[in-house]
């Protein structure tokens, strides 16, 4: 029975990975958290003092006002407390594992949590899978380290690495570890699911506060399903070695969504928005309205151009089977982001 380490497993992805490995079976699973152990799961390490960055992310927290977040159910596995801030914390920790699927990360905060966590705290964490004689690692990274610009099937050996803030740039410095250490990084863009707290609210926050369309909403983005992710991390994580042909891929459905479509998706959850039919603004005026509201543009800019990123590789050679299409998939979210959309 292989052991597999997760990272952020009380997290947003770290929680679906978790919930997978156990529909999965056959699998023994040590969940590394740094600010509860996850639900269900037996005993835990030496508690540590300190920030709480290591299973920070994108929604991490309880999921979609259930009062849990996704990692809950994990009966019957062993817990970690440990810091990726506090490289001592880590002594240990991959001792007797097979497989470490590293899904914790510091998203946003001061630029020196970022590098202390996710470059730092992750080269540290490479040093003792090394030490323990792990196997395979795989990192979740995220599309973002690659900055600003136009991605039409854009394939990682194409592309070059620009972050343009000091989360993407800790990460791809984190990144840097995991491959120097003979690891696989994915990298997803846009993730959908139970416990999500940046994506569909972030995107519900410009809708409101726009009076209609951003040059026709036209441009394609790629998106994924936590569920979907979880299942790619840990396909990665057990895959012989023979079945992978790169060290990193790119982490998404097959088939880019058009922005218009998703949007539209979100409007139908989130209650009172302005008419998307009223106006077709330009770029330019989006982010006047937005900038008066307080809203960051960047998220705007992933908007108005494509971030479509080609992910077949890592069906392929997974020989997995992607979920269903975007609009399918969001049916199966759309009452949870209802309930949780109900306070932004």
């Amino acid at each position: 029975m292989p052991t597999i380490m997760i990272t952020g497993a009380a997290g947003f992805i770290g929680g679906h990975v978790a919930r997978e490995a156990e529909r999965r079976g056959g699998l023994s699973l040590r969940l590394m958290s740094h600010r509860r152990p996850p639900a269900g799961a037996a005993g835990a390490g030496p508690a540590t003092a300190g920030p709480d960055p290591a299973t920070a992310g994108p929604g991490s927290g309880s999921g979609f006002g259930h009062g849990h977040g996704p990692g809950a159910v994990v009966p019957g596995h062993r817990a970690v407390r440990a810091d990726l801030s506090d490289p001592g914390s880590l002594r240990g920790v991959c001792e007797g594992v097979d497989v470490l699927l590293h899904c914790a990360s510091q998203i946003g905060g001061t630029p020196e949590a970022n590098e202390a966590v996710n470059a730092r705290g992750t080269a540290a964490l490479m040093a003792e899978a090394r030490r323990a004689g792990v196997s395979r690692v795989v990192y979740l990274s995220t599309a973002s380290v690659y900055g600003r610009g136009a991605f039409r099937a854009a394939r990682p050996e194409d592309l070059v690495r620009n972050p343009g803030s000091p989360t993407s740039g800790s990460r791809a410095h984190a990144e840097d570890a995991v491959l120097a250490a003979g690891g696989v990084v994915l990298r997803p863009h846009l993730v959908l699911g139970d416990g999500d707290r940046w994506v569909v609210p972030g995107l519900a926050r410009i809708l409101r506060a726009l009076p209609g369309t951003v040059e026709g909403w036209a441009a394609r983005t790629s998106v994924i399903t936590a569920q979907d992710l979880a299942r790619l991390l840990l396909g990665a994580g057990l895959a012989p070695a023979g079945d992978l042909t790169a060290s990193v891929y790119h982490a998404a459905h097959p088939v880019p969504v058009t922005v218009r479509t998703l949007l539209g998706a979100v409007a139908a959850v989130a209650g009172p928005a302005a008419d998307p039919a009223a106006e077709d603004l330009t770029a330019v005026r989006a982010r006047e309205l937005l900038a008066a509201r307080g809203i960051a543009a960047q998220g705007l800019d992933m908007l108005t151009s494509d971030h479509w990123f080609d992910s077949d590789p890592v069906w392929r050679d997974l020989r997995c089977t992607p979920g269903p299409d975007f609009e399918a998939a969001f049916k199966e979210l759309a009452e949870g982001y209802r309930r949780a959309l109900l306070d932004i």
